[in-house]
């Protein structure tokens, strides 16, 4: 339980609930300027330049990468993206604003990424068809929106927990999202590579489709910073987004080839190596 909700549970039990809020709140625009935007903003970009890193193994293989690795790997990638819904984002949400905030703000989530998904024209690298709006933007900067749409959530949700001051959670949040960025950084190189681009330039590409993050964890900050009431909201509209990535992209792509043992086992691992970040950091 992160340090700064534990006030708020024990107010509500003391029926000292309204003073405590607000001294909690007071705390929390505190901290968030202590830990500022530019925690945020450096936090989330370090976490999706890991995207690149995803490519740096394109560099050293001969040959194109086994599917049934890369669907471990995305399986991985989603159990991070999960746990870290459930444990860093969804659990404070609840604590600090209760059922309404906690709903709300998943369904509000889940739907603007919803939106995002049906119009913003992108390539998924694994599908290799095109949705969204018809476009004729060239199919490199397609499978690049794709990863982006994925990367939003991610960096709203490190700038949201940064924002609130907590920079050891923040950082702990940061660290699982570079890990499961590296996946889909290899999910954005690998196709570009088999459709004959240098794999300088697949690494390249996929450094690019991280930049969505340092922007949406800038975004998450400044919204902490400007509204403590919004935080519960925040972290919960985070949870939806990317509850919405793992289900509807992400466990999908992953078993698409026949490789669902092998992805489920790594859907397990990110599960735990998330839960125990959290823990550690939390």
């Amino acid at each position: 339980m992160h340090y700064r909700l534990r006030p708020l549970i024990a107010a509500r039990q003391t029926g000292n609930f309204p003073r405590c809020r607000a001294r909690v709140e007071k705390e929390v625009i505190e901290k968030a300027m202590q830990g500022g935007v530019w925690g945020a903003l450096i936090a989330s970009l370090l976490a999706g330049l890991a995207t690149g890193l995803g490519g740096v193994p394109l560099l050293f293989w001969r040959k194109d990468v086994p599917r049934r690795l890369s669907d471990l790997m995305l399986g991985f990638a989603a159990g991070v993206m999960l746990a870290a819904t459930a444990f860093s984002l969804l659990v404070p949400a609840l604590e600090q604003g209760g059922l309404i905030p906690g709903v709300g703000g998943v369904v509000v989530g889940a739907l603007f990424l919803y939106a995002l998904d049906r119009l913003v024209p992108h390539v998924h690298p694994a599908l290799g068809r095109q949705e969204g709006l018809n476009s004729t933007v060239a199919r490199v900067w397609l499978l690049i929106l794709a990863i982006t749409i994925h990367n939003f959530p991610e960096g709203f949700s490190v700038g949201v927990v940064m924002g609130t001051g907590d920079v050891q959670a923040g950082l702990g949040l940061a660290l699982a999202m570079a890990l499961q960025n590296i996946p889909e950084g290899l999910a954005v190189a690998a196709p570009l590579v088999r459709e004959g681009y240098s794999k300088g330039r697949a690494l390249l590409y996929a450094a690019l489709s991280g930049l969505a993050e340092p922007v949406a964890g800038t975004l998450g900050a400044l919204a902490v910073q400007s509204i403590a009431r919004v935080l519960p909201w925040a972290l919960a509209f985070a949870a939806g987004a990317m509850l919405y990535v793992v289900s509807d992209e992400m466990i999908p792509e992953s078993h698409r080839e026949g490789y669902e043992v092998e992805a489920t086992l790594g859907f397990i691992a990110g599960f735990v190596v998330m839960m125990a970040l959290d823990n550690a950091f939390g």
